[in-house]
């Protein structure tokens, strides 16, 4: 079979509307030129849009005109590598996706634990920030909650009380399994994050998976986030103020 048919075999099979790269379209090392060329022959008819150098998308027309990708279609070839997750949405962006703030950031954060993410795609501008664990589709979800406790007293226009709450649903949520996964992620952030994460845990009723978070915590820390005692109780066995 042709390289060209062979692109174009790979490319039919990609949902309208995806965005794809290279790598998905299982080409061997010495037919990347040919692969290029064919490309190049289905922009030029349409078939597919360039989003940005290696990066392509299925147009879907409607009675409208072209529908452009979603934004999360144009992040996900920056956040997976060979099909596997690698990085996820922080900072003001995911808060703000969190209900936590209603500021909308220029600039996304892109985290990851082994590689340096800068995007630069129409409207959506990324940066790279250091992931605290290694990225996976079983973990990302986990690490969201723990930088939005990592971040807490930063969030712009947070209601402390408000944001206590959303956090507190998010983690009411999550299984035993998952509870635990969190706390052993919890174990890679600074103290206060570990003694927030305590706090609001065992808040929810969780004791005895706390031990390994109390032991890692200095008892003579205190940790500020300007929490009264009236939304979270439990903040005073945590030393945070």
């Amino acid at each position: 079979m042709k390289i060209a048919q062979k692109i174009e075999k790979q490319i039919n099979k990609i949902k309208i509307g995806a965005t794809f790269k290279y790598e998905q379209l299982s080409i061997e090392s010495n037919e990347y030129s040919a692969a290029a060329k064919a490309i190049e022959r289905l922009i030029e008819k349409g078939i597919i849009k360039r989003v940005s150098t290696g990066v392509f998308y299925k147009p879907k027309q409607t009675i409208f005109g072209e529908l452009k990708p979603s934004e999360e279609e144009l992040l996900k070839p920056y956040l997976f590598q060979n099909n596997k997750r690698v990085a996820y949405v922080t900072g003001v962006s995911l808060y703000n996706r969190m209900g936590l703030t209603t500021q909308v950031p220029r600039k996304i954060k892109i985290a990851s634990r082994d590689k340096r993410i800068t995007i630069s795609v129409g409207n959506i501008k990324g940066s790279p920030v250091k992931s605290y664990v290694d990225v996976t589709d079983r973990n990302f979800y986990l690490l969201e909650i723990l930088d939005a406790i990592k971040d807490f007293k930063n969030i712009p226009d947070l209601n402390i009380d408000s944001g206590i709450k959303i956090i507190l649903t998010q983690l009411n949520k999550l299984k035993p399994k998952e509870i635990k996964q969190l706390i052993s992620y919890a174990l890679s952030y600074p103290p206060r994050v570990r003694a927030f994460s305590g706090s609001l845990l065992e808040h929810l009723g969780f004791t005895i998976e706390l031990k390994t978070l109390k032991k890692s915590l200095n008892p003579l820390s205190e940790y500020k986030y300007g929490i009264d005692i009236r939304s979270l109780p439990t903040i005073t066995n945590w030393n945070i103020k």
